[in-house]
């Protein structure tokens, strides 16, 4: 099975059997999820935190992944420009 991100309503779920009280393993059985994963949420949401500043720190951190855009310095892009007009 290929592993899938949480998604919001998933976090939303495991905040709200926490705060009922619900056992870690019963939340990571009805929703078919690792122990850890389950966890990590839980200890997010002892420190404070909620579910939806959880998946905003996640959708943040995917921002970072990926190649970074390529800048090109203005010597660079007047040398492009050049060699367009030249044909």
């Amino acid at each position: 099975m290929a592993y899938t991100h949480l998604t919001r309503d998933e976090l939303v779920w495991i905040e709200t059997y926490y705060h009922q009280g619900h056992k870690v393993s019963d939340i990571a059985k009805h929703l078919q999820r690792a122990l850890q994963t389950i966890y990590n949420v839980v200890n997010f949401l002892k420190a404070g935190g909620s579910a939806i500043s959880y998946y905003a720190r996640y959708k943040q951190n995917k921002a970072n992944c990926g190649r970074k855009k390529v800048k090109l310095s203005t010597q660079h892009i007047q040398e492009i420009k050049d060699k367009l007009t030249l044909g």
